[in-house]
């Protein structure tokens, strides 16, 4: 089974979406530092928002198949500077979260996610409830 980082802004839905991944439900808290398990690399939002911490991201990224760039969909700015899905050993994916939030433009999410370069495709998701979650897991080849 593949490992996966996810790195994306403070508040994104990162931890929300890997608790999800793991069947413990959609309730987080602020992640503070990285954070390893067998299968996934949680990090902070300040490391994706702080080009200073982009080179941790590299040096964690060389023990994972897949780096998943995580948007918010109620969010109206992307972080991720243009082509930084390319600078990543793995192969990138793009995530839009809060997809069933009153305030999401998962358009314009899809947008910011396609100046980033990633190398394969970018998945609308709700960890709220659940759409879009089978078809990640697919593309990151995680199989129940």
């Amino acid at each position: 089974m593949s490992r996966i980082m996810l790195i994306g802004a403070s508040e994104a839905g990162k931890s929300t979406l890997l608790n999800v991944l793991h069947g413990r439900g959609p309730l987080s808290s602020k992640t503070q530092a990285l954070e390893f398990t067998a299968r996934t690399v949680d990090t902070p939002g300040e490391y994706a928002e702080n080009p200073r911490y982009y080179r941790a991201l590299l040096a964690t990224a060389m023990d994972v198949e897949y780096v998943l760039f995580v948007q918010d969909a109620t969010r109206e700015n992307c972080i991720f500077p243009p082509g930084m899905g390319q600078i990543f050993p793995g192969y990138t994916l793009g995530v839009v979260t809060k997809t069933d939030h009153p305030a999401a433009c998962v358009s314009r999410a899809m947008e910011f996610l396609e100046t980033v370069a990633l190398k394969g495709d970018v998945i609308a998701v709700s960890a709220l409830t659940g759409v879009g979650m089978d078809e990640l897991k697919r593309k990151i080849g995680w199989y129940d």
